[in-house]
């Protein structure tokens, strides 16, 4: 499961270099929550996650680490084109970022029970 994190959140690091270079040749900056959160939710927490899980390899092995990669998955891209949907104007999209947004929630909140649980020094 870490490596799958690792490769996933580098995808997010090119989806949120590709926003900002976007919103920076365009000079129009409307898009930096939905590029932050990416950075953040997407490459960051994910990539770290990954990392904890190489390093960690019973807590990867667990139920609560593919339903933490999974909800992570499916929520954040909810979220961010619901978010980016919002912002452009479309009222009914904050359904979806809030769907989206639960999802990620309930995923870190899996990924940390799995820490807590399943990371233990040798």
């Amino acid at each position: 499961m870490g490596v799958k994190l690792i490769k996933i959140s580098v995808v997010y690091f090119v989806i949120g270099v590709l926003i900002g270079m976007y919103m920076s040749m365009a000079e129009k900056f409307t898009l930096t929550s939905v590029h932050v959160h990416i950075n953040l939710l997407g490459w960051m927490s994910l990539a770290l996650a990954g990392l904890i899980y190489v390093a960690f390899p019973s807590a990867a092995e667990t139920t609560l680490a593919k339903l933490h990669f999974w909800l992570h998955n499916i929520g954040l891209p909810i979220m961010m084109i619901a978010l980016a949907l919002l912002i452009f104007g479309v009222a009914w999209a904050h359904i979806f970022v809030a769907i989206g947004g639960v999802l990620v929630v309930l995923a870190i909140i899996l990924f940390a029970i799995n820490i807590f649980k399943n990371v233990k020094s040798a």
